[in-house]
């Protein structure tokens, strides 16, 4: 897709920005800003819009965010004097004020806003009203290939989608058959959505081309007309099956996510009086995704709301069991007080819905801290089951075969998180136990690079402060252990031997000493 506004353009699958036709440099976060400003040009984008957009909600300075807005208006021959393209409203936000005109790549552009589109075939039926939950509408993805026989591939892409999103019970997803029908047919999105009584819209293309495939998928919230997410995927087609299971994993991960912060921001808008349980529970989320102290409160609270309106609600009852025992393990709270609370929301969630997977997650995470190791990987394992493509899950499996002395395992599945989920909010913490699964495997110098990556997405991140400071301690890198331990305190104040001896739950005795030892030659006490 081609962005064309004044003498600029911006091509989005090749992520060329070029103004009077020629190529521009320019860094790719200012060209990330740059389309999401003109892809949400319809609304002012605040602050935090863009700190999640284009840094995936890490915590950077505004004068950071300053230089990349002047460098955006440097490019596209505006200034912060002028504002004829990017202006700022005060107090409020950015909002792109260019008339931009959208093309498919190597096609003529079409007004972005305005342009007709077909009607499909089949006659205009009355908006179906929306379902109590998320309600989402997979569109069969367009075969840009030159061969009309890779319509099977594209068409599968689609299906795969539909059935993972299936596995999510807190969706309503449209069925196959239901979606198919637009197939081939220039339709406007609220067409589908008043057609089938959606929400939100799944759309994407499929370019295969020799042995390479590329395959772009963006998620389209309906009440808006904006992009919630979009991505492509590059890949060598060495076996079609495989490459569909990685796509839609990655594609199945990703929205899930995005669509709790969706939720969220139409939850917010609504008065109080209208919040029911679920709303609450979206609300909540969307605070625990961001993965700090404070937040980690608020959702909390969020969740205790939530079962005071329906005391039965497994999802509610299994995040709250999560949140507290999260907490709990990044030292934020006392374990011994938090672990009461965390065990009956966890037994309640799994009693009012044996088949939610946080219910199990939940349960899982309480077992881990109360040593029942072989309990808590059962339960993991459970609510994998129910969704596999629950990266969370995948991740807090991977630590808990990390305490249970079966690190090679719990590499692999903290790196199967981070594939299903790379730009992740807990994609830091994925990191983090990958470093400390090498920390146990001796692997002191990828367990130090695995730990800096962590605290490049996430500097307030502690787990990755505390295998970072262990690590450098048994490499014998003094000064890299004594800035780490440093920061380790600054993040975790309680820090000590005894903490970790105490609260972490390792059941080898020789991966605890292996860990404390490490430590104490960083300096800590």
């Amino acid at each position: 897709m081609i962005l064309s506004f004044d003498d600029c353009e911006i091509d989005i699958e090749r992520r060329e920005f070029r103004r009077a036709g020629v190529a521009v440099h320019v860094e790719p976060q200012v060209f990330d800003l740059l389309v999401y400003l003109a892809q949400n040009r319809d609304r002012v984008v605040s602050k935090d819009d863009i700190f999640a957009s284009i840094w995936e909600g890490r915590i950077v300075s505004d004068s950071t965010l300053t230089s990349r807005i002047n460098a955006a208006r440097k490019a596209v021959g505006d200034t912060g004097r002028e504002q004829k393209l990017i202006r700022t409203v005060a107090r409020k936000g950015l909002r792109f004020v260019g008339d931009v005109r959208m093309q498919p790549d190597g096609a003529e552009p079409l007004d972005a806003l305005d342009s007709p589109l077909a009607e499909a075939n089949e006659p205009s039926r009355a908006a179906l009203p929306l379902p109590d939950r998320p309600a989402i509408a997979v569109l069969p993805f367009t075969n840009m290939s030159d061969d009309p026989e890779q319509e099977y591939f594209s068409d599968g892409i689609s299906e795969d989608i539909i059935t993972g999103l299936s596995k999510l019970r807190w969706f309503f997803v449209i069925a196959r058959n239901s979606s198919f029908i637009y197939k081939g047919k220039a339709v406007h999105m609220k067409q589908v959505a008043e057609e089938l009584g959606v929400g939100y819209v799944v759309e994407g293309s499929v370019r295969k081309s020799g042995d390479r495939v590329r395959i772009t998928a963006q998620l389209n919230d309906v009440s808006t007309g904006g992009h919630i997410w979009a991505e492509r995927y590059d890949r060598d087609l060495a076996d079609v099956f495989a490459v569909q299971d990685e796509i839609t994993e990655a594609i199945v991960a990703a929205i899930e996510p995005q669509l709790y912060a969706a939720e969220n921001f139409r939850a917010r808008r609504k008065p109080p009086g209208s919040l029911d349980a679920w709303d609450l529970v979206m609300r909540a989320l969307s605070h625990y995704w961001r993965v700090t102290r404070q937040d980690n409160v608020v959702a909390q609270a969020l969740l205790e709301k939530a079962i005071a309106i329906d005391p039965h609600y497994g999802q509610a009852l299994g995040v709250l069991a999560t949140s507290h025992t999260f907490s709990a393990h990044m030292g934020w709270a006392d374990m011994a007080t938090v672990a009461p609370i965390a065990e009956r929301a966890a037994l309640a969630a799994v009693e009012a819905d044996s088949e939610d997977p946080w219910a199990h997650h939940g349960l899982a995470y309480v077992y881990l801290f109360a040593r029942r190791f072989d309990d808590s990987l059962a339960e993991f394992e459970l609510a994998l089951r129910l969704n596999p493509n629950f990266s969370l899950a995948q991740g807090f499996y991977g630590v808990t075969l990390c305490y249970s002395g079966r690190w090679q395992e719990g590499d692999l599945a903290a790196r199967r998180a981070l594939r299903l989920s790379p730009r992740d909010p807990f994609s830091p913490i994925f990191y983090g136990i990958a470093a400390y699964a090498q920390f146990i495997g001796h692997n002191y110098d990828e367990a130090i690079r695995l730990a800096h990556e962590s605290l490049r997405q996430r500097g307030d991140f502690v787990g990755g402060h505390r295998v970072l400071t262990a690590a450098a301690g048994m490499a014998g890198q003094k000064e890299v252990a004594r800035i780490a331990l440093q920061e380790l305190r600054r993040t975790q104040p309680n820090i000590s031997l005894a903490w970790i001896a105490n609260e972490l739950p390792m059941k080898e005795r020789a991966d605890r000493e292996h860990y404390l030892e490490g430590l104490r030659r960083a300096g800590l006490e």
